[in-house]
């Protein structure tokens, strides 16, 4: 059994909330409503914003939803790692549009289409927010069998990206959580 199936098991089994859920399953079974018990069945809880982040401080605004950055604090594509541009499109090396071969994308004309900006992430949420963007600190987690580092993007600001109090997390020197980022390492766990 994997280690979130188990304690979920844990939980439903010794939990007050485990215990009510039975109940009430049986109930419901009991007075012959089957279609009823199945629907009455407790979730998980989906804490996670993304593996390794609670939902506490929303995400920093990034092209392609979710937001993974590379060594740099550029975006990635969430799913396969791929550098995107502010556009969200995926880019080569040198920053230009690409499709899912690799190859450049061009216009209806044969020319290639031109290159978007690529901006850091907390450089973007900082400039579109209008405060000076510092990556302070960060905490690791165990993520997909390898270690991620989770970041905070922080400034001299009093509310989050979620329209919340900001709060210190990681930040130094007086400034505060505006919206978070992750990398993942190479690393096994």
């Amino acid at each position: 059994m994997a280690e979130g199936q188990l304690s979920a098991a844990v939980v439903d089994a010794t939990s007050r909330r485990g215990f009510l859920a039975r109940v009430g399953r049986l109930l419901v079974a009991v007075s012959g409503g089957g279609v009823i018990a199945a629907a009455t069945r407790v979730p998980s809880a989906d804490a996670f914003h993304f593996c390794g982040h609670l939902y506490t401080t929303g995400s920093c605004p990034h092209p392609t939803g979710l937001p993974r950055i590379d060594a740099h604090g550029f975006p990635l594509r969430a799913a396969d790692g791929m550098p995107v541009d502010d556009l969200g499109r995926p880019v080569d090396a040198q920053g230009r549009p690409v499709d899912a071969n690799g190859r450049l994308l061009v216009a209806p004309n044969g020319e290639p289409i031109p290159a978007a900006p690529r901006t850091r992430v907390c450089d973007a949420a900082a400039a579109t927010n209008g405060f000076a963007p510092h990556i302070d600190g960060a905490w690791y987690r165990c993520c997909n069998g390898h270690i991620r580092k989770l970041v905070d993007c922080c400034g001299s600001v009093t509310t989050r990206v979620n329209g919340d109090a900001a709060l210190p997390g990681y930040c130094y020197s007086g400034r505060r959580v505006f919206c978070v980022v992750y990398y993942d390492t190479k690393v096994p766990c």
